[in-house]
């Protein structure tokens, strides 16, 4: 009973510090007042910003399904007769995906990047995926971040019409053109996922026949996981996360390398990719019993 009395004499106390007569008078506040004009112009700021990280993560979704679809289009190399026609296709899909960049740039124009970056960075980062990915199946190299960069200047002319926005950071001046910047961390999240896809074109090398690849892939794998080996845990929590998922890729290249070695003149070609995945499953229930 005591405690109801004490809550009812609380909001009692709590009208008595705002008398009717002073709680009308804040309603009246005049519109047209500095403090209220003030905050109406830090609303329309705000909103704008708002509408526009809601555009970026838009792009950036779409700059994630067509890189996703490049990836997947390249995937189809192991097992096609011709490897320059999807080569070709996998060049066009990706120009499409530096348009959607080009208009991530032209909404960036006269804003600070980093203030925007979660909303395209995983766009950004499965963009490098895909290039990556391009790039080591023609050269059988990793391209560098300079490479990637390079691909995304852009003039008024790739857009087929002149940008309206103020020229910044990501619009040179000068020459009319825009920019965007891969960020080390974008392009080690997009190297470390590239392990992954790596991994997989591993398995259907094998079930194709293809004896070569998995070695080479097991080498280049080899040479990553030593470069993310020197950063550690002095890197991005997300570089350090995606460290065992490399090591899991890594370790199943290298047993299909070993099957390959050890039992591949034994086995024929069409059963390796048996062979592999059923090592593979092995691999997987000893990890999860540890």
């Amino acid at each position: 009973m005591s405690s109801k009395e004490g809550s009812g004499g609380f909001r009692k106390r709590k009208h008595d510090n705002f008398p009717h007569n002073q709680r009308r008078e804040g309603k009246d506040v005049h519109s047209s007042s500095p403090v209220m004009l003030a905050f109406k112009s830090f609303q329309q700021e705000l909103d704008a910003r708002h509408d526009k990280y809601e555009r970026l993560v838009k792009l950036s979704r779409d700059i994630t399904v067509e890189s996703k679809r490049t990836i997947f289009l390249l995937h189809r190399i192991t097992s096609a007769p011709d490897m320059e026609e999807i080569l070709t296709e996998s060049e066009i899909k990706l120009d499409g995906v530096r348009q959607k960049i080009l208009q991530v740039a032209q909404e960036l124009s006269g804003e600070d990047m980093h203030q925007f970056h979660r909303a395209i960075t995983t766009g950004l980062q499965e963009y490098v995926e895909a290039v990556s990915f391009q790039h080591f199946i023609k050269t059988r190299s990793l391209i560098s971040m300079d490479e990637i960069n390079k691909q995304l200047i852009f003039s008024t002319e790739d857009n087929g019409k002149e940008n309206k926005t103020p020229s910044s950071d990501t619009q040179d001046k000068q020459c009319g053109t825009w920019r965007l910047k891969i960020t080390p961390v974008d392009y080690l999240l997009g190297v470390a996922d590239l392990t992954g896809e790596l991994m997989r074109m591993c398995i259907n090398s094998v079930g194709n026949g293809d004896i070569d690849t998995p070695f080479e892939v097991s080498q280049f794998l080899r040479q990553v996981y030593d470069g993310f080996s020197f950063i550690g845990n002095t890197g991005p929590y997300e570089v350090s996360k995606k460290l065992y998922t490399l090591k899991q890729s890594l370790a199943k290249v290298e047993n299909a390398c070993y099957a390959l070695k050890v039992r591949g003149s034994e086995i024929p070609k069409h059963m390796l990719a048996d062979v592999f995945s059923v090592k593979t499953e092995m691999i997987d229930q000893e990890e999860g019993i540890s």
